[in-house]
Parts: C-alpha cells; structure tokens; sequence
C-alpha cells in the first residue's frame, strides 16, 4: 500500500513536464481537403530543446507523402510559404532555410536560394500564436 502511494506521489508532479513535449499538425489548405501542406513538429524527448518537423504533401487521391525536413526549436520559427507556379511552393524558414514542395509529384527538397529574394508571392506562413502553431494566410498586396 506504501508503495502504491510513494509511486503515485513520484508520477503526478512530472505529469507536467510530459504535457510540455510538443505534438503537432498545422495545415495549410490550398483548394480543399484534400489538397493541402502540413507542418508536423514532434518533440519526442521532453529535456531535448529540438524539434523534429516534417512535411506532408497532400494531393488526393494521387498522392501524399510525409517528407522529414531539418529540426528546429522548440519556440517555433516561422515558415513563410511562397507561391512559385502551378503545384509548386518555396517555403522559408529561418535566415537561410528554404524548401521546394511540389504537390504535383509530392516532393520536398532543400533548396538554395542563392538571390536571396522572395521566390513568388508570400501566402501565409506557419507561426506560433497564444502557444499554438497555427497557419495564417497572407491578406494579400
């Protein structure tokens, strides 16, 4: 019976620091459900400052495909996605990390952009708000 009561007494306060692990998915819908990109952020260790992200490129019912990309931290760094033609984007994040996607074939690949300029126009970006990564479309020029 101690015992019991010792374990539960050790389980409960970390209980918190469980919940502080970050598992999410953030979607940005392109023309319906269907057809869409999804920022996956997992933080499997709960004393890791790193976050895994990945990529889910969604076109349905061709294709789709999660695509493992560079971890980040666990305060979100935005990701401005760009709009570069017909079923392709350019996504930003950070100074020098950038991504081509193409829902077309459902690929994702580092990319340098070696101008450093804007690739198309900016639609939105993956940010944190009120501690939730949310997806928030451009207003537009």
């Amino acid at each position: 019976m101690m015992c019991r009561h010792a374990l539960f007494c050790i389980l409960i306060p970390t209980l918190p620091l469980l919940a502080a692990c970050e598992n999410s998915a953030t979607s940005m819908v392109i023309e319906n459900k269907d057809h869409a990109l999804v920022l996956i952020r997992e933080q499997p260790h709960l004393w890791s400052n790193e976050v895994e992200q990945y990529i889910v490129v969604s076109r349905l019912p061709d294709c789709q495909r999660r695509v493992k990309i560079h971890p980040d931290r666990t305060m979100m760094t935005p990701m401005t996605v760009y709009e570069m033609g017909h079923l392709l984007w350019a996504l930003n994040q950070g100074e020098d990390r950038w991504y081509l996607v193409s829902t077309e074939g459902c690929q994702v690949q580092d990319w340098d952009n070696l101008r450093g300029r804007r690739p198309g126009v900016a639609v939105g970006s993956f940010e944190q708000r009120d501690g939730k990564n949310v997806f928030t479309v451009n207003p537009g020029p």
